[in-house]
């Protein structure tokens, strides 16, 4: 029985999956499965229920009157699941957690979040350094790191939290005395601001044709975070 609950609770998830992303491609990418086996998976569940839940064509998948009853009825049952998950978890969840995150990030949006975090969870000592230097993660035992950039090869999991754009920009009395650099490696001859400590990147990132090129930069004044 315990078995037959588990493909149960999983053709139900596969099946709120397609429709919120639309299509069994889009399914299949979001939960690690070939867009094939998403659609036997939704083949069996119709099968078992001995209901039409799409209406299938080249162009457009819809949902039918039973797949429209089906769907709200499951939205229910898999937010009664994590909320029971979750409320059996925020029990369980005590120790130190080591944080280590960017200065900008850490100061605007980790710190905020502390109070709310520790009134869930009041068995937890947060651990929290911040800098925007490249440390070694493994060898602090940080448990969490909040970064920004490209992910080297490594062990470690990353979920991306969101994005920033990167500006150049200079006071107008800057402009004024030193012009304003028409290319990219025009910046080789302005006093940039540039950090103190090594990075993972060695310049400034520019994109052209070819991807995304690195312009090495200098400047009389360095600094140590963002």
């Amino acid at each position: 029985m315990a078995r037959i609950l588990m493909e149960r609770s999983g053709e139900l998830e596969v099946f709120l999956r397609v429709v919120q992303e639309g299509g069994f491609s889009a399914a299949a990418r979001s939960v690690g499965l070939t867009p094939s086996a998403v659609s036997k998976l939704i083949t069996r569940l119709e099968t078992r229920l001995g209901a039409r839940l799409f209406m299938r064509t080249t162009r457009a998948l819809s949902l039918t009157e039973e797949g429209e009853a089906y769907y709200r009825a499951g939205q229910r049952i898999l937010q009664e699941l994590n909320d029971a998950e979750q409320a059996a978890a925020a029990g369980a969840v005590r120790g130190r957690l080591r944080v280590n995150a960017s200065l900008p990030f850490g100061s605007q949006f980790v710190v905020p979040a502390l109070p709310a975090f520790l009134a869930r969870y009041p068995d937890v000592i947060v651990d929290l350094s911040l800098t925007d230097d490249v440390v070694d993660l493994l060898a602090q035992k940080t448990d969490v790191a909040i970064r920004i950039g490209d992910l080297p090869d490594s062990a470690l999991l990353a979920h991306k939290l969101g994005q920033s754009r990167r500006v150049i920009c200079a006071s107008p009395a800057y402009l004024q005395r030193k012009g304003t650099p028409k290319t990219p490696d025009e910046l080789r001859h302005h006093d940039c601001l540039t950090f103190n400590f090594r990075r993972a990147r060695s310049g400034w990132p520019f994109r052209d044709a070819g991807g995304i090129t690195q312009q090495i930069v200098t400047g009389s004044v360095q600094v140590n975070n963002g």
